[in-house]
């Protein structure tokens, strides 16, 4: 073993502890148990193609060289995009924090109560900020929160507007926002209409307008008459907003919009190539049932105490599947924190001083080009003006501004606009005035003082907003550094201990990976930044897109999905482009197992197909006489089958070629869903399968963070005959041939963070990829040696192994003993570990996956604190332990509860607090009880207590 090799580091199996856990399973090798697991018709031959791995430091020298590649211009181009100041206590103590960036999703809510409670705040800021009554958790960016507007509304239309299907979007709304609206609507049947807000006529046939606020060009509209117009005909209104503007410009929600959305990119959060950002999406309350997405509630806890959760429709693609209105599963958690910090920490007099700033900075630079002799064309404006260059070449102007490091938004060949941020100051200004001046050959002139402002004095805001203590109580960094560690406190993230969620892959984000991301070489780079100036980030993308192509056996790939449920909804879009392009748009049958994610069926309907399900056996596998039954049935309108690989059940199906062979034989594409890819890499792939596209969860499979519930990205990989299909992008080339419109607002998605994934496959190398998959397998089986003595094992492999996760059967506990699977996820709380994922695939089952960054002597303690727990359930089936009042049915065991003068329960504080001897050294605390779900869904409240800090 080379110690200096990242893998070491990487997986956390050592050789003497392999011998062991291999006596526990039964096998004599590593390789035995590989050979019994994946079915020897899939295997494939060693991966060929890949770097040699680097060592954690040549990785690093490796990528400055990299880094140095990219060109850092001051931006200035603006359309959703802008340069922000990140405050140092918020990137110390959240983005560079494992605390936070490692935690899951908080299905499990009492050990997620610090994490909720600011993406409360976040909720409550965009409520304030807009004027409207409730708000989601994050959506993924501007132009998607604007595609989940439109799509929200068509479901949620009145009996009235049943008929009507179309969209009326106003021609000043940002390209890309545009462009994702066509892909979007036209499966669905919404028909879209671009014009001019000033000249449309509202008719029955339409639903709801989309328009931009201050618009493309930077103008501030008054769309009040217009809103008025529309309402008086029942058509809802939408606004894209830039929520920083909005300290200063009355709220949309105060001149009638129904659904406002935008991003909070603005606060504090780097440009980083287009992503990771947090989309905010606010709307009336009369649609909280429509809302796509997560919402955090208030409710209580078993003491009555307040609690926070996860409210409502949060993951209803499990519930409604086809019939869910969207299929978001995911946020931008992480982004979305660091914006309500940033809000927090300035308060709204901060947020107040920086807008004012920004749109004086914009007054003043306007008012020196005009003295210059141009035109600036913007009558108002908040931070974006538009020169009309006049008698001036563009081309002239361009070079000399690129001479000096400076992009603007080149617009026509007579007009450019140039956008300002808060990282925009008087030396910048200045820059920008010589550049003028030198492109008309006069002297620069002095930038004005104090300016009248440029906006309508009946449009700027009068209301209060932020009002909340939260918002007026941290804004020094003392004060600021200890509340984010209370918050901290009360999260239980993969520093503390493993995370084996089934499907969900916790596994380590390594140190090295994630330090790029501060470099400003990648952090402040803008996604429409010229080609010539991102050849640090191309360089990255060609090679990763390389890399995964190898690693999936497939022929291209397209990074711009920022989701995984986004890869999903690609992935058949490239499906469905293939299909129409070959004269057979008719094929619009999906076949998709009963097992399968619930975001599948969502992203099939998204995509405007018709979901047929396929049964599964007893043993979880599909059934192949279903599905050819099916497939025979509706042979001539089949576009595809969509599969997960190893199955949902965590089992490698040895039927998976049979079952492709079908789809094929009967016209059909094979989609495979990536979220099990961590049982594939080195030992198998898509394309073996049989598959023709595939989306990776590289927040799963290929380290990106979870980050307590996002980023994540879900780029696609396809065969050679649907490269041609691959997302375009209106303003960056990307695709091929035959591009499908984009997918997400930036070319690349998530840019920032595709640097993780890099690092990850660079330092493993072909071989350490290899062995990271035999040694999550390795981990599974070994977890399923020890538990099935105590636990049923719902499915195995023909010869009795699972894949890199295994089911436990606990549904027999409720008959024996009274106890849900619930109870035992509740309980784990008190032996310091997250719950496995609960009842998924199957109801009353936990799915285990330990990955194989975690090393035996924590499995070991997963194991043991699970043979614990099985113990209660066993002295209450036995009748030693009540069955209502008992550990499992009271955890989790808060330290107020233990702390208590009176201990009134049945059992003692230690069996409570410390039922093994291993919690002691590393005790977590669950700051609340078990929460009340019904009465946050009966009694639903989305932000802050009014008059008193949620923390306190």
């Amino acid at each position: 073993m080379n110690y200096n090799s990242f893998a070491y580091r990487h997986i956390g199996i050592r050789k003497d502890d392999e011998a062991e856990m291999l006596r526990e399973i039964g096998v004599s090798s590593l390789d035995e148990l590989i050979l019994k697991t994946v079915p020897e018709n899939i295997r494939i031959k060693p991966l060929e193609g890949l770097d040699a791995p680097k060592t954690e430091r040549t990785f690093l020298t490796h990528l400055k060289k990299i880094a140095a590649k990219n060109k850092l211009f001051r931006n200035y181009i603006g359309m959703g995009y802008y340069g922000t100041v990140l405050p140092g206590v918020i990137q110390r103590n959240i983005f560079e924090n494992p605390g936070w960036y490692t935690a899951y999703t908080p299905y499990q809510a009492e050990i997620a109560q610090g994490r909720m409670e600011m993406l409360l705040n976040y909720q409550t800021m965009v409520c304030d900020l807009t004027g409207m009554e409730i708000a989601n958790a994050s959506l993924l960016d501007e132009a998607t929160a604007a595609a989940e507007a439109m799509t929200m509304l068509h479901s949620a239309r009145t009996k009235e507007k049943q008929n009507s299907h179309k969209l009326f979007v106003s021609d000043s709304v940002f390209p890309q926002t545009k462009a994702l609206l066509k892909t979007r609507a036209i499966p669905l049947g919404i028909e879209l209409e671009f014009g001019d807000f000033r000249t449309f006529k509202p008719r029955d046939e339409y639903y709801a307008v989309l328009v931009q606020y201050p618009d493309a060009n930077g103008e501030i509209q008054d769309y009040r008459t217009f809103v008025n117009e529309c309402k008086a005909h029942g058509i809802h209104v939408i606004v894209a907003a830039d929520i920083l503007s909005l300290a200063l410009l009355t709220p949309p929600g105060e001149w009638g919009a129904d659904v406002v959305v935008g991003t909070t990119q603005r606060f504090g959060i780097p440009l980083g190539f287009g992503g990771p950002h947090a989309a905010y999406f606010a709307t009336k309350d009369e649609y909280k049932r429509f809302i796509p997405g997560r919402i955090i509630g208030r409710t209580i806890d078993k003491d009555g105490k307040p609690a926070l959760r996860m409210a409502l429709q949060t993951r209803e693609q499990h519930i409604k599947r086809e019939k869910a209105t969207s299929n978001i599963c995911t946020a931008q958690v992480l982004l979305a924190v660091m914006a309500a910090a940033y809000a927090i920490y300035h308060g709204p007099d901060g947020l107040r001083h920086i807008a004012r700033r920004i749109h004086h900075n914009a007054i003043r630079l306007a008012s020196s080009i005009d003295a210059l002799g141009y035109k600036q064309l913007n009558k108002s404006y908040f931070d974006t003006i538009r020169i009309d260059l006049g008698e001036v070449e563009i081309s002239k102007l361009r070079q000399i501004a690129e001479r000096n490091m400076m992009n603007f938004n080149y617009i026509d060949s007579k007009t450019l606009s140039i956008s300002l941020g808060e990282a925009t100051y008087d030396e910048s200004l200045e820059d920008i005035v010589r550049v003028f001046a030198e492109a008309k050959g006069v002297s620069p002139v002095s930038l004005p003082g104090e300016v009248e402002t440029t906006m309508p004095e009946d449009l700027l805001r009068t209301s209060p907003f932020l009002t909340h203590p939260v918002f007026n109580s941290y804004h020094s960094e003392t004060e600021m550094m200890r509340y984010l560690k209370k918050l901290e406190r009360k999260d239980l993230a993969l520093n503390q201990s493993m995370i084996a969620l089934g499907s969900c892959t916790m596994k380590l984000n390594a140190a090295t990976e994630m330090i790029p991301l501060s470099w400003p070489e990648f952090s402040d780079i803008h996604p429409f930044a010229p080609a010539d100036q991102v050849e640090g980030y191309m360089h990255i993308i060609r090679e990763l897109e390389r890399d995964l192509a190898i690693i999936t056996g497939f022929d291209s790939v397209s990074l711009q999905p920022n989701s995984g449920a986004q890869g999903e909804y690609a992935g058949l879009m490239v499906i469905r482009a293939y299909h129409q392009h070959r004269g057979q748009g008719h094929r619009n049958v999906v076949l998709i197992p009963s097992s399968a994610h619930g975001t599948n069926p969502a992203s099939a309907v998204m995509a405007g197909m018709k979901v047929v399900v396929v049964k599964c056996d007893e043993n979880g596998n599909i059934d192949v006489n279903d599905l050819r039954s099916l497939a025979e049935k509706h042979s001539n309108e089949l576009a595809g089958l969509m599969i997960t690989y190893p199955s949902t059940h965590g089992v490698f199906e040895s039927a998976v070629k049979e079952i492709t062979d079908i789809i094929h034989t009967h016209g059909g594409q094979v989609y495979m869903d990536g979220a099990n890819m961590n049982a594939q890499v080195g030992l198998t792939n898509p394309a073996a399968i049989g598959a023709d596209v595939c989306h990776l969860n590289l927040h799963k499979t290929f380290a990106i963070p979870h980050g307590g519930g996002g980023p994540g990205m879900g780029p696609i990989c396809v065969a050679k005959h649907l490269a041609p299909f691959l997302p375009g992008h209106p303003i960056v080339k990307t695709g091929g041939e035959h591009a499908i419109t984009p997918i997400s607002a930036a070319p690349y998605g998530s840019g920032l963070i595709l640097i993780i994934s890099y690092a990850y496959i660079k330092m493993l190398g072909a071989e350490g990829l290899t062995n990271a998959t035999k040694y999550a397998i390795l981990n599974a089986n070994y977890i399923k040696a020890r538990l099935e003595k105590h636990y049923p094992i719902l499915y195995t492999g023909e010869n009795g192994t699972v894949a890199h996760e295994l089911i436990l059967d606990c549904r027999a506990f409720k008959r024996d003993a009274s106890i849900e699977v619930v109870d035992i996820a509740k309980r784990l709380m008190d032996y310091g570990f997250h719950a496995p994922t609960v009842s998924f695939p199957v109801a009353g089952t936990l799915m285990i996956e330990p990955t194989e960054s975690e090393s035996k002597a924590e499995i070991d303690r997963f194991c043991d604190a699970m043979i614990s727990i099985r113990k209660e359930i066993e002295e209450i089936a036995l009748g030693n332990a009540d069955k209502i009042n008992n550990v499992l049915k009271n955890a989790p065991h808060t330290l107020e509860m233990l702390t208590a003068e009176e201990w009134s329960l049945p059992y003692t504080r230690k069996k409570a607090a410390y039922p093994l001897d291993y919690v002691a050294e590393n005790k977590f605390w669950p700051s609340v009880r078990r929460v009340d779900d019904a009465y946050g869904d009966r009694n639903l409240v989305c932000t802050c207590e009014p008059t008193s800090s949620y923390a306190e």
